[in-house]
């Protein structure tokens, strides 16, 4: 019998989900996870470039997230509508999260903030479609003025200003994301520096976290999920700095889930290059070019987990996770880390 979703669950007490970030990025908590020694060690996050080894390489990803949530309303009845913004499809057509979906047939009008209007091209699926949008003046001003950072919906709260900063990497530059890669939300410019000056390298890819970061497998048996499709771009910086760590026995640290996707996606061999990666890793499974891992703590069930699973192992992973309950950790988003080495 293959592993089921219970084999990946836990109970977690609702009061250790984050809802607000530490006042810094680097006063998080870490558990440091070995797992040759099969041991947990309670740190702060400030202290990682000192549990790290010069040589290292850790790989980011620099997507940025957009302020993809538009709240408005149906032009013909006056109710309420929402939009998720996942990918450009032409100039002023995207592809969206759409609710209530089944109300907004196409043809549907859509009124937003600052004169932004949508009109619904297409339903593509279940809660999803296409939508069209004009404004007066700057198209991509009005689109941005009107958004909304949008926060996972385990935070139950609304967005404040603070989210525009904190949710977000300090090293984003991509915009495409509507999700931010969490693990790397606890880099700040003090830590970068420090990690420079050990001689811990760094380098950066792209993954566009799409929604499906969110989105629960759909089948109790593990290996009958598949996950969506998201956009990468490995650049020729990366791919260099990853080639020459593999050939010179050094380890390559992936911050984030995403990071270590798009690298096993490329494997040993890589080289260059963009596309769409639907890699879902789980164990059993062996990583042909992570070595290590800086995480945050994830949902019960998840694919998240599922890949932190398979490179602890699984009882370990369950030992990591009752452990970092009882110590209080915060979880998800907003919450701690772990370095996996």
């Amino acid at each position: 019998m293959g592993l089921t979703r219970s084999d990946i669950s836990f109970d977690l007490p609702v009061e250790l989900i984050a809802q607000h970030p530490v006042p810094e990025r680097s006063g998080s908590r870490l558990l440091l996870v070995e797992r040759e020694a099969r041991r947990l060690s309670d740190c702060m996050f400030r202290s990682l470039p000192d549990l790290l080894s010069p040589g290292d390489l850790l790989v980011f990803n620099d997507t940025r997230v957009t302020r993809a949530r538009l709240r408005g309303r149906r032009r013909d009845t006056g109710g309420l509508a929402e939009i998720l913004l996942l990918e450009r499809i032409s100039g002023d057509t995207w592809s969206v999260m759409l609710k209530p979906a089944r109300r907004c047939r196409p043809g549907a009008v859509l009124d937003f903030q600052g004169g932004l209007e949508g009109t619904v091209v297409e339903v593509t699926g279940p809660g999803r479609a296409r939508v069209s949008f004009r404004a007066a003046g700057d198209l991509e001003n009005v689109m941005d003025a009107a958004g909304e950072v949008p926060l996972p919906p385990y935070i139950r709260r609304e967005a404040a200003p603070e989210d525009s900063e904190r949710y977000q990497t300090v090293y984003a530059g991509r915009p495409g994301a509507v999700a931010a890669p969490t693990a790397g939300l606890h880099f700040d410019s003090g830590i970068l520096s420090r990690l420079r000056e050990r001689g811990i390298e760094a380098t950066m890819l792209t993954l566009h976290v799409g929604p499906g970061t969110f989105e629960p497998l759909r089948h109790d048996e593990l290996d009958r999920n598949s996950l969506e499709p998201e956009r990468y771009e490995i650049g020729e910086a990366c791919a260099k700095a990853v080639s020459t760590a593999l050939s010179e026995d050094r380890r390559v640290i992936a911050v984030g889930t995403t990071s270590a996707r798009v690298l096993e996606t490329a494997g040993r061999g890589i080289a260059p290059s963009e596309g769409r990666t639907s890699l879902f890793i789980r164990p059993p499974c062996s990583f042909g070019v992570v070595a290590g891992l800086v995480t945050n703590f994830h949902l019960p069930g998840s694919s998240l987990l599922c890949l932190v699973s398979a490179l602890m192992g699984l009882d370990f992973m369950h030992e990591a996770y009752s452990h970092a309950i009882g110590a209080g950790y915060r979880f998800y988003s907003y919450g701690d880390a772990m370095l996996i080495l």
